[in-house]
């Protein structure tokens, strides 16, 4: 009987494992560069911590289920919950700011689409115990640096606010304000006519309709953008929004990020415990693929898992859309999946075969990437079979060589030999591979 994989899930070849290793080790490198130290929860956690945050309606986005024991348990769709449920289990008092990254697996339960599966890789931080704008720039000057990191360079970091949002929300009228931010979180998924059409649907007159189309329009240079919003805005909540929008982009500017910064009203970002800044990037491409990350201020969820109420910030690179787009653009290097050198005993008698391990045993331990023929193939067949793994070097361990206390190197992009002492066998391969 054959098994199938499960939808919304993905085999990983070696080829693609060695890319997707390559695209992580650029972000870990930038994540620790600024400070931030690894964490990983556990791949699965008591539903009930992803209920408090979102309620009931969740469970259908998850993979919840009953385990042996009884318990109601959910593979995490984020880290960010985790987190906070580490932070309160352990860490209220310890020094301010903590600063964490993590690098993992998560899961949702919905119909897969492109860039979009069940089991999917974030890469993101968590920044707890600071509600300055200064923890704001820091998070989000490293959001940048980031995709900066993987080569990266044609993309925006689009920053809104979820407290001009709600200010707007009042401005309406509007009493279920999350239900509004839910709609215009989804805008970019929807044709104008579609997403006029779900604005009446939510209630709102042709004039709360027009404003609304408005202030998504709001959008581009700070310099341009907030004017606007000022003159948009008129409480004094909303003005002290701005003000602190205003410092963020010139702290921004001195992290020299500043290039790539966009202001956007109209982004509200899925989760509903965002409170203030929200931010997200978008990479131009063929490929069908929005936003590729994106985060925001969260200062009141660890309260909501029995916390005491401590601001945080952070986001979430999604690999599975930023290595597609990588890929595209051709950022991600040329795949080696070969040893540098390959060992053949000739023949079959013992003392070839222990040599032959000695030295690839010796070349291993000084840094080569070296293999050794396992399967007992014939010389012919052995060199055919390093000619197509495009191995540049191997190593010929001959009786008669042996006899003499040599082995012999061949070029295999040549074809040229050489006859070194076995003692000096891996100093020499050292030498013309340059390392």
């Amino acid at each position: 009987m054959k098994v199938e994989r499960v939808k919304g899930t993905r085999d990983f070849l070696p080829e693609e494992m060695a890319k997707r290793r390559w695209v992580f080790e650029r972000i870990r490198e930038v994540f620790e560069r600024y400070g931030f130290h690894e964490v990983l929860t556990p791949t699965f956690e008591y539903t009930e911590l992803f209920k408090l945050r979102s309620g009931e309606e969740v469970v259908k986005q998850l993979y919840a289920f009953l385990d042996k024991g009884g318990r109601d348990i959910s593979l995490r769709p984020d880290m960010t919950s985790s987190v906070a449920r580490l932070y309160v289990g352990s860490f209220q008092t310890a020094p301010k700011p903590i600063k964490w990254y993590y690098i993992a697996n998560m899961f949702r339960y919905e119909e897969p689409q492109s860039g979009r599966f069940r089991e999917f890789w974030q890469a993101g931080v968590e920044l707890i115990g600071s509600d300055k704008v200064e923890a704001d720039a820091e998070v989000i000057a490293l959001f940048t640096e980031s995709y900066l990191s993987t080569g990266l360079k044609d993309f925006t970091v689009n920053i809104g606010d979820r407290v001009l949002l709600d200010e707007f929300a009042r401005m309406l009228g509007v009493k279920d304000d999350i239900g509004l931010m839910r709609l215009i979180d989804k805008k970019d998924k929807l044709s104008r006519e579609e997403f006029v059409k779900a604005l009446k649907d939510f209630g709102l007159s042709d004039d709360g309709v027009e404003k609304v189309l408005s202030l998504i329009e709001i959008k581009g240079n700070p310099d341009e953008v907030l004017p606007k919003a000022e003159k948009l805005f008129t409480s004094e909540k909303a003005k002290e929004e701005i003000k602190h929008l205003y410092e963020l982009v010139d702290l921004l500017d001195a992290y020299g990020v500043s290039k790539w910064i966009r202001i956007d009203l109209g982004i509200a970002r899925g989760f509903d415990y965002y409170t203030s800044v929200v931010f997200e990037a978008i990479a131009p491409n063929d490929l069908g693929i929005g936003s590729i990350g994106g985060g925001g201020r969260y200062d009141n969820l660890i309260e909501v898992f029995g916390g005491r109420q401590t601001p945080a910030t952070g986001f979430a690179i999604g690999i599975e859309r930023l290595i597609p787009i990588l890929e595209w653009k051709g950022l991600i290097p040329e795949v080696k999946l070969r040893p540098d050198v390959y060992v053949i005993p000739i023949g079959r008698e013992m003392e070839l075969k222990k040599v032959s391990i000695e030295i690839v045993a010796s070349l291993r331990r000084a840094g080569v990437k070296a293999d050794i023929e396992l399967t007992g193939r014939r010389l012919r067949k052995a060199l055919d079979y390093a000619g197509r793994l495009g191995v540049p070097y191997v190593v010929l361990v001959g009786k008669k060589d042996l006899e003499a206390g040599r082995v012999t190197i061949r070029d295999m992009g040549t074809g040229e030999q050489l006859s070194v002492k076995k003692e000096d066998v891996v100093e020499e391969l050292i030498g013309v591979l340059g390392l």
